[in-house]
């Protein structure tokens, strides 16, 4: 079991899913589905990328929250 960061954002055909970690990318009608559907995408991901390739993708990515100021 892995834990991995996904980010779910609506556009005009319905939901995508980022896989943080590796750059994986799916979508679906809806939020459930975008997150069903890119959990058996990082998976398979997972299943057939070398584990040099699995870590070159970890070491690009540079993942941060900031507070930042408004009004």
């Amino acid at each position: 079991m892995k834990r991995v960061t996904i980010m779910i954002e609506k556009d005009e055909d319905g939901y995508v899913a980022y896989c943080l970690d590796y750059g994986v990318v799916s979508q679906g009608d809806t939020q459930e589905e975008a997150l069903s559907n890119i959990k058996e995408a990082v998976e398979g991901f997972l299943e057939v990328a070398s584990p040099a390739e699995i870590q070159d993708r970890l070491a690009q990515k540079d993942i941060r929250q900031l507070d930042v100021e408004y009004a």
